[in-house]
């Protein structure tokens, strides 16, 4: 069974949705991190972080984004002004 599967369908479907925003967004970074003038990492990085300070976010999960967002940042060793 997956690492973010339990009984509740709902929870499941949110859980995936945000797996899947944080899995982008960590392939964004390395891909940033290979070729900092990659404008599709750089457009999908902006997109993800949209997601993560939308309402629709906030709406899914009591999780702090912007959280979530340091801690990927952290986790990939990403520094933008670097990076691009």
């Amino acid at each position: 069974m997956s690492r973010f599967m339990n009984g509740n369908p709902y929870e499941n479907l949110v859980n995936a949705i945000i797996v899947q925003a944080a899995d982008d967004y960590r392939a964004a970074i390395r891909s940033l991190k290979k070729c900092p003038y990659d404008y599709y990492s750089k457009d999908m990085l902006r997109e993800i972080e949209r997601f993560f300070r939308s309402a629709w976010y906030a709406k899914l999960t009591t999780v702090d984004g912007e959280l979530i967002l340091e801690g990927l940042r952290e986790e990939e060793g990403y520094d933008e002004e670097r990076c691009g």
